[in-house]
């Protein structure tokens, strides 16, 4: 059974840094790449970043490109998502994806 659990999110001032984590289990994760995204309030859910199995391609967003760096730690069966540059429109609650199963989220709040 897939299971990813994220944790990291909190309430930051624009302009600051959080880390995201989402640490996986139930399959081999060193096989799989792994996603994030988001959902803002009252909006869908969109791809942000995601990770090949090896880390060696990594892929964003327009919105997130430049300030967001995705990496994974195929010994501790975690991906990360640093979030610099924080913006108030990155407030949103983000998951981790794959093999067709979510974690349960972790809320980011952008405020002064």
């Amino acid at each position: 059974q897939v299971q990813l659990v994220e944790s990291g999110g909190g309430l930051v001032q624009p302009g600051g840094s959080l880390r995201l984590s989402c640490v996986a289990s139930g399959f081999t994760f060193r096989s799989y790449g792994l996603s994030w995204f988001r959902q803002a309030p009252g909006k869908e859910r969109v791809l942000v970043a995601a990770i090949t199995s090896a880390g060696g391609s990594r892929n964003y967003a327009d919105s997130v490109k430049g300030r967001f760096t995705n990496s994974r730690d195929n010994t501790k069966n975690t991906v990360y998502l640093q979030m610099n540059s924080l913006k108030p429109e990155d407030t949103a609650v983000s998951y981790c994806y794959e093999l067709g199963s979510w974690g349960q989220g972790t809320q980011v709040t952008v405020s002064s």
